[in-house]
């Protein structure tokens, strides 16, 4: 059983990956299939380099792994439960999302 400070550092991790829209995009990707960084690169139109920053994010915060395949690398989710865990956030965040409007929003910088 975690202790509630593993379980506070783990949605940390999880958090800070998801703070950023490309590393939520690569998450994405990858939940539907892996990739090597060369496609990944492409199909988000960043450059490699930049790409490659963010899959160090993501192998840092243990979502993601580096596979070798041959001379080259393939990248998937870390565990297949991390695919479910994005839907049900994102299913939840839109359910939540459509039940309320923050009418000042703006004011309170939130939503």
């Amino acid at each position: 059983m975690l202790t509630l400070a593993a379980d506070i550092e783990v949605l940390t991790r999880f958090g800070r990956a998801l703070a950023d829209p490309i590393r939520c995009q690569l998450l994405l990707a990858l939940r539907e299939a892996p990739a090597h960084p060369s496609d990944l690169a492409d199909s988000l139109g960043i450059s490699r380099t930049r790409l490659s920053n963010h899959l160090a994010c993501l192998r840092d915060c243990g979502l993601v792994v580096a596979v070798p395949v041959g001379r080259r690398t393939r990248y998937e989710l870390a565990d297949p439960r991390l695919g479910h865990a994005l839907d049900d956030l994102r299913t939840a965040v839109v359910a939540v999302e459509s039940d309320r409007e923050c009418a000042d929003a703006d004011e309170k910088g939130c939503c």
